[in-house]
C-alpha cells in the first residue's frame, strides 16, 4: 500500500490568499500546503480520502491515471469542492464510486445536483456509484477492509477510515473511546494538527501528540495545518521521533 499525500493545508490552504504571514512567504516547498488530501494506491489501484478544490491540481502534479473511488470524511467545502473534477476520470472508465455518510450524500445531491441526477444528468457531467458508509460495519475497496472511525468536528460527525495498518483521520477535535479502540495495534496513524492555539473544532498541536500517545501507533504524521502552525522546519525539531509533519507530495510505502 501507497500512501501520496496530495495536499496538508487547512481550508485556506498555504500561502492564504492576499497573507505576508512569514509562512505564507516560505520559501521552503515543505510551507505551501493544498487543500487536505490522500491517495491510498494499491497495484492498479487508486483510492482518494476528499476530493478539495486544488484536486485537479493534485492529480495533474502526480500524472494520475486511474481513480477506483472517492471516501469522503464529511462535507465541508475543503473536502468536497472538487467533485466536478473527477470527469476525466469518468469519461475514460465510467461511473466513480464515492464513499459517505448517508448525511454527505444529501449534501452532495444538493450542492451537485447534476451529478447525481441519475438519468437526468446534465450532458458531459460525471457519474458517481454511490456507497452509503455506516460506523457500524466495514466496506471492501475492492478486496481491502476499510474499517469506519467515528469522530467529532465540534458538533459534526466526521468518518476517519483504517485501511489495514494505515488509518487517517481529519477535522476530528473529539472521539469517544469505543472508537479509539478501533485504532488498536495501528501502524501508521495520519491525524489533524491545526495549530499551536486550541481550536473549537480541531486538534490543536497539543491534542494531536496526546492523541499519538493515547493510540500509541510506530509512526505518526499530522496533517490539516495552517499557517498559524509554525514554520515547517522548526515545528519539526520540537516533535517526538516517531511524530512528524506531514507535508504535500509525501510518499509512504507500508
Amino acid at each position: 500500500m501507497k500512501i501520496t499525500f496530495l495536499g496538508t493545508g487547512t481550508s485556506q490552504g498555504i500561502p492564504v490568499i492576499g497573507s505576508d504571514d512569514p509562512v505564507c512567504l516560505s520559501e521552503d516547498p515543505r510551507d505551501k500546503r493544498l487543500r487536505v488530501s490522500v491517495m491510498v494506491s494499491f497495484p492498479g489501484q487508486n483510492y482518494v480520502i476528499d476530493c478539495g478544490p486544488d484536486f485537479r491540481q493534485q492529480m495533474l502534479r502526480h500524472n494520475v491515471q486511474r481513480l477506483d473511488g472517492i471516501l469522503f470524511t464529511h462535507e465541508h467545502a475543503d473536502h468536497t469542492a472538487g467533485i466536478d473534477d473527477i470527469r476525466p476520470f469518468f469519461f475514460r472508465q465510467g461511473d466513480i464510486p464515492v464513499y459517505a455518510h448517508e448525511r454527505v450524500i444529501k449534501s452532495l445531491q444538493r450542492r451537485f445536483d447534476y451529478i447525481f441526477a441519475g438519468e437526468n444528468r446534465y450532458p458531459g457531467a460525471p457519474a458517481v456509484q454511490v456507497h452509503p458508509v455506516s460506523g457500524e460495519a466495514p466496506f471492501l475497496l475492492g478486496k481491502h477492509w476499510v474499517t469506519p472511525i467515528e469522530a467529532w468536528h465540534n458538533r459534526l460527525q466526521v468518518f476517519g477510515y483504517r485501511i489495514g495498518d494505515f488509518a487517517y483521520l481529519t477535522d476530528v477535535k473529539t472521539i469517544e473511546e469505543t472508537e479509539i479502540k478501533k485504532l488498536e495495534g495501528i501502524g501508521v496513524l495520519v491525524i489533524n494538527a491545526l495549530r499551536i492555539e486550541p481550536h473549537h473544532s480541531h486538534f490543536n498541536l497539543k491534542e494531536a501528540l496526546e492523541f499519538v500517545d493515547m493510540v500509541g501507533p510506530e509512526r505518526a504524521y499530522l496533517t490539516h495545518i495552517s499557517h498559524r502552525m509554525g514554520f515547517h522546519a522548526e515545528v519539526e525539531k520540537t516533535l517526538p521521533d516517531h511524530v512528524r509533519l506531514a507535508y504535500d507530495n509525501l510518499i509512504l510505502n507500508i
